[in-house]
């Protein structure tokens, strides 16, 4: 059985009710590409500046900051948060899909129900909730508690300052971003696809992978983007359940600008993060750009 391409969607016409939305639109894009460049350019003149004896910015061309980078350091963080984010986007897929699925596919009138009761919490404070989660994963917390109790962890496992609680903060945080954009793409899903599927005696394994997996990768791909830009940049997790081994380029940033005061190596760092998530991004928009070509044709 042959993979199914995503379905080739009815191109929009250019009515004048598309001409309002565009023109309703344009403020608030200008708005945010207006303080994007700003801040961007700022922080690019930031980093090849000095700072004074007590840890002001001062403008000029210096490439001491950018020169610092080259810091093993600084290329091993910067390794780690890169592992951490992909890392947390492949166990955000592999919790969030049988979630997304189960809803879209058999939620029934419970569905939007069972969206709210997922994004509903969400919208609770990061910093309270990332509190919240290292207080269950600590030492005296109910998790380490009940494998103790049934003979898994003994009295030295520790979840909290190490990578694995990082990684389960991030994927605690950021699951949200992965289960919407699946469950969008499902709901879209023609059911009928999968019953053709099972009809040419796929079976549902083999359904899944040739029909179901492919006709929404697309909100897998959006998902995956969507998890690993705050992932790449995060520090809370890391502060809170990391500990000083397990810093990630956000924690070094942060302290860069308000406890080093040193102004041009964190918008260096600032720089070599934004690069890493265009790079990102620049892959996700060329195979978007690739997979709908592929639809039309």
């Amino acid at each position: 059985m042959a993979p199914l391409r995503p379905s080739s969607r009815p191109r929009r016409r250019d009515t004048d009710g598309t001409r309002v939305w565009t023109w309703l639109m344009l403020p608030g894009t200008i708005w945010m590409t207006g303080f994007l460049i700003a801040s961007l350019v700022l922080v690019g003149v930031l980093a090849v500046g000095t700072t004074d004896e007590l840890g002001n910015p001062r403008f000029g061309f210096d490439l001491a900051g950018v020169r610092a980078l080259a810091d093993p350091a600084y290329t091993e963080v910067l390794a780690r948060s890169l592992g951490y984010a992909l890392l947390t986007c492949v166990v955000c897929l592999l919790i969030a899909y049988p979630v997304a699925y189960t809803i879209a596919l058999h939620g029934g009138r419970y569905k939007h129900a069972l969206i709210a009761a997922i994004v509903v919490p969400f919208f609770a404070n990061y910093l309270v909730r990332m509190y919240g989660w290292s207080v269950v994963l600590s030492d005296d917390g109910p998790v380490l508690r009940t494998l103790r109790a049934v003979g898994i962890a003994d009295a030295g496992t520790k979840i909290l300052h190490s990578g694995f609680g990082v990684v389960a903060g991030l994927v605690y945080g950021f699951v949200v971003f992965m289960i919407i954009p699946l469950y969008a793409a499902l709901e879209r899903l023609d059911v009928s696809l999968i019953e053709a599927g099972r009809d040419l005696y796929g079976g549902p394994v083999r359904t899944f992978f040739f029909v179901t997996l492919p006709a929404t990768r697309q909100g897998a791909a959006a998902g995956l983007v969507l998890v690993f830009l705050p992932a790449m940049g995060d520090f809370v997790s890391a502060q809170l359940m990391g500990g000083p081994d397990q810093i990630m380029i956000g924690n070094l940033i942060q302290d860069k600008f308000f406890q080093g005061q040193n102004w041009p190596l964190g918008s260096a760092l600032t720089m070599l993060l934004m690069l890493v998530l265009l790079i990102g991004m620049l892959g996700y928009l060329r195979r978007t750009r690739k997979d709908e070509a592929e639809a039309r044709r």
